[in-house]
């Protein structure tokens, strides 16, 4: 993430712009890209003033507190940052993308993991663990691309050119796998 700091009125520290640094890194937890970050600190008179603008994946957030003091300042700004991005990371999750299958809804594909040890002759498989997954609409581009960023194994979505559920899974030499009904 690019951090840009800038200082108004105010002699720019070292300090205050590892503060300010160290404290944008609390809300990049919440996003998915986190792209830009200009924060500008301000003294006039009485008022310290921090105002921060984050642009992340298709959204700039912003946020501004005064008070006397800029630690303070900096600390509500990005309490403000960090609200809006929790809200916006529910939003994402929350959000159902379009689906032929469930009338709008995304899919959801339940996957099960089964005992590792051989059975007995006579017994049955035991399920250890079942797992919901939404299966988001995306291109074979986005999926391959999020399956980078997330570094599991293998990654469950629509198909968003033929509205099929797919599974993209990386195999041992580095390569992608590609299984579609």
């Amino acid at each position: 993430m690019q951090i840009t700091v800038t200082f108004r009125h105010v002699e720019p520290t070292p300090a205050l712009r590892a503060y300010a640094e160290e404290k944008l890194e609390r809300v990049k937890k919440y996003l998915r890209r986190p792209v830009d970050a200009h924060v500008i600190l301000s003294v006039a008179k009485e008022r310290h003033v921090a105002e921060i603008t984050l642009q992340a994946d298709h959204v700039t957030m912003f946020a501004k507190e005064e008070t006397h003091d800029l630690y303070s300042a900096i600390d509500l700004a990005l309490d403000k940052l960090e609200h809006q991005a929790q809200k916006l990371k529910a939003k994402r999750r929350d959000h159902k993308g379009p689906s032929g299958s469930r009338g709008g809804e995304a899919a959801e594909v339940r996957t099960s993991v089964l005992a590792a040890e051989p059975p007995e002759p006579g017994t049955d498989r035991r399920i250890i663990r079942t797992q919901h997954v939404p299966a988001k609409p995306l291109s074979l581009e986005e999926a391959v691309e999020q399956l980078d960023l997330s570094g599991d194994e293998f990654l469950v979505f629509t198909n968003a050119s033929h509205q099929t559920l797919a599974v993209l899974y990386r195999k041992k030499d580095g390569s992608y796998g590609l299984i579609e009904p």
